[in-house]
């Protein structure tokens, strides 16, 4: 595996970083701390260019080459879960219910370690864009820093990102052009019944039974009318009512999700919710209504850019250790909203096949993977920028 020496030299310092990210999670746009570690980084390092408040707290720094050229975006992630951690590793969080479940610590250190080696270099023409992102986990980072002129502030003209995925080896990616992951859409459904004493039903009309009904029903959703051909994923999560035994609520409040690959099947799926919400609400003599959020679109890859991260990928650890066409998943990912306004890729880089599933207790990002991550951002940079001959 061709790793850029300068990494295997930097591995445990970039570990370390990344296990102090790690010991100290925080969650959404509340990643000060983590911000401003990138921040002094970053100034260390020697980049040309260091700005803060991006999109709350989100992080930017430039490096300039040699001679002109154009502006390609790096992201990486910063923001935890809050989940409680039980992996029991010496760097284990020390935030009750916060951890890095997702391994955005991991994606941050990688792409500090390759900020260190490309401000250090710069054997490129062009300039380089470090993305440092709040508030991938739901709370639209991406969109935020954008709307806060990410893209036209700094003159990005291609962005790329990358993922850890667990299951798969270090030393593997993973890409596929056009859809690789589904959009990410909330609902929750309001049901206004009547009611009363336990012992007799007949005189309310109970949000329980038509929230019952409501949650069977949906399931009909994808599997009669979306083509099968296509994928879709509708799923009520929470269920709340009620507060004693003897007693018929007059409210019930469900929530949950929705995930498709295709345009057209969001709006289908979205419309054909809202119908069977009202109409079985009705049948039941109860009042329920839909309020759906849209949050994260579609994540489409380019396809030059896909062709061109999978040969980066390729120079890395093989052709034969590249998927090119690796199954979409149902996950979401707010890059999608980088990816509707610049061309670029997004990419999964195997974490090891032992590794717990993503935003799961027991997780941990694997720091094998480090040296891959960063010699893969350079190469990109380096074959992105080449400088002219």
């Amino acid at each position: 595996m061709p790793i850029v020496n300068r990494f295997a030299d930097l591995a445990d310092e970039i570990a370390a970083w990344r296990r102090d990210l790690h010991e100290n999670p925080e969650l959404g746009y509340d990643t000060t701390r983590t911000a401003a570690v990138v921040a002094e980084r970053l100034r260390e390092f020697g980049c040309d260019e260091v700005a803060t408040g991006i999109g709350r707290t989100g992080v930017v720094g430039v490096i300039r080459g040699s001679g002109s050229g154009p502006t390609i975006g790096l992201r990486a992630d910063m923001d935890a879960l809050p989940i409680l951690e039980k992996t029991g590793k010496d760097w284990t969080s020390r935030v009750d219910g916060k951890m890095h479940a997702c391994g955005h610590d991991g994606h941050t250190a990688m792409l500090l370690g390759a900020a260190k080696y490309l401000a250090e270099t710069r054997r490129f023409d062009g300039n380089v864009v470090l993305i440092f992102q709040p508030a991938e986990e739901g709370g639209g980072g991406a969109k935020a820093m954008i709307d806060d002129g990410l893209l036209t502030r700094f003159n990005v003209d291609r962005v790329f990102g990358l993922h850890n995925w667990p299951g798969k080896p270090v030393g593997t990616f993973l890409v596929r052009p056009g859809a690789l992951m589904a959009s990410a859409d909330r609902f929750t459904i309001a049901i206004e019944g009547l009611g009363g004493h336990a012992a007799k039903p007949h005189l309310s009309h109970d949000p329980i039974v038509a929230g019952s009904a409501i949650v069977t029903a949906v399931q009909s959703i994808v599997g009669r009318n979306v083509d099968p051909a296509d994928s879709a994923v509708v799923s009520v999560t929470t269920f709340h009512a009620g507060t004693a035994d003897n007693i018929i609520p007059q409210t019930a409040t469900l929530t949950g999700t929705v995930r498709t690959l295709k345009a057209p099947v969001r709006d289908l799926v979205e419309a054909r919710l809202g119908a069977v919400v009202e109409q079985v609400g009705a049948a039941y003599g109860v009042k329920a209504t839909l309020h759906y959020r849209r949050d994260y679109p579609v994540l489409v890859n380019h396809e030059e850019d896909t062709q061109f991260v999978g040969d980066i990928a390729a120079k890395i650890v093989g052709e034969a250790n590249v998927d090119r066409d690796a199954t979409p998943t149902m996950g979401g990912e707010d890059f999608a909203f980088m990816l509707e306004e610049r061309p670029g890729a997004f990419i999964f880089a195997g974490v090891g096949e032992n590794v717990a599933n993503l935003h799961n207790e027991n997780y941990d990002f694997n720091d094998e993977l480090i040296p891959v991550g960063c010699s893969y951002w350079t190469q990109l940079v380096e074959t992105a920028l080449a400088r002219a001959s």
